[in-house]
């Protein structure tokens, strides 16, 4: 392999896994909102969130964030 296709290779390797942070991200994304939602919006929303489910949002996509965290970090423990 010559150092031009060990160049592509590089880079279509690095393109790959920056795809793969986005997949992940997206999927967190969107686990958080069902999650939160569920947990939340106990009725069909009006124009606007009243203050309690402001805050329940808030906290729950804060918890939620963090143990996702707290998993990741263990797991790469885990592999060293």
């Amino acid at each position: 392999m010559d150092a031009s296709q060990s160049a592509n290779t590089a880079e279509l390797q690095s393109f790959l896994e920056q795809e793969k942070q986005k997949a992940v991200l997206n999927e967190l994304v969107g686990k958080l909102t069902d999650v939160c939602w569920e947990k939340c919006i106990t009725y069909a929303p009006g124009s606007k969130f009243s203050s309690s489910e402001v805050s329940c949002l808030s906290n729950c996509a804060q918890r939620y964030l963090d143990t996702s965290t707290l998993i990741l970090r263990r797991f790469q423990n885990m592999q060293r």
